[in-house]
């Protein structure tokens, strides 16, 4: 597993790098097939913040916890994760699973005290059935998700619903 390890507003010491790679390293034992990770470690203000990105196969598993310290939030986004992995591994379909995010919406042109597009994500969309899509959204802790349905090759957006069920959006023909 390849571990890329980033500190924003803080000097990562080579014991924080240690402990960092090594937590994250005993993943491993959920599931042999991470093949990298990227670890961000930041400081704001009071809050400790620790963010950890996995490459399973096709999927991505993203977790983040913060603290007062950063050690304590290195441990709480580790069990995020192992909680995650187990999930994934208990639901994973024999076929295997596809990936993608979540598109960001282009920047419109406007006045300066409307909302404005802050963050723009670009990815690649591959087919996937709608319980790899469920099991993605899940796994990435999104309220929505943009996918190419594998059965119809059309884009569909799958959301959570306020009672807990899911809802599907999906063009007409």
């Amino acid at each position: 597993m390849q571990i890329l390890l980033t500190g924003r507003n803080l000097e990562v010491t080579e014991a924080l790098r240690h402990y960092a790679e090594e937590k994250v390293g005993r993943l491993q034992k959920y599931v042999e097939k991470i093949t990298s990770a990227h670890i961000v470690l930041s400081v704001q203000k009071y809050h400790q913040i620790a963010e950890v990105t996995l490459r399973v196969r096709d999927l991505t598993i993203r977790g983040e916890e913060s603290s007062e310290d950063l050690y304590s939030s290195i441990d709480l986004v580790v069990e995020k994760l192992e909680r995650q992995l187990q999930k994934y591994k208990g639901k994973l379909v024999s076929q295997g699973s596809r990936s993608g995010r979540t598109p960001g919406p282009e920047a419109l042109p406007g006045e300066d005290d409307r909302p404005q597009v802050v963050k723009t994500k670009r990815f690649a969309i591959k087919p996937m059935s709608l319980d790899e899509a469920i099991l993605q959204m899940d796994l990435l802790g999104h309220t929505f998700y943009v996918f190419r349905n594998a059965h119809s090759d059309e884009i569909n957006v799958l959301y959570r619903r306020r009672e807990g069920n899911y809802g599907l959006i999906e063009p007409e023909t």
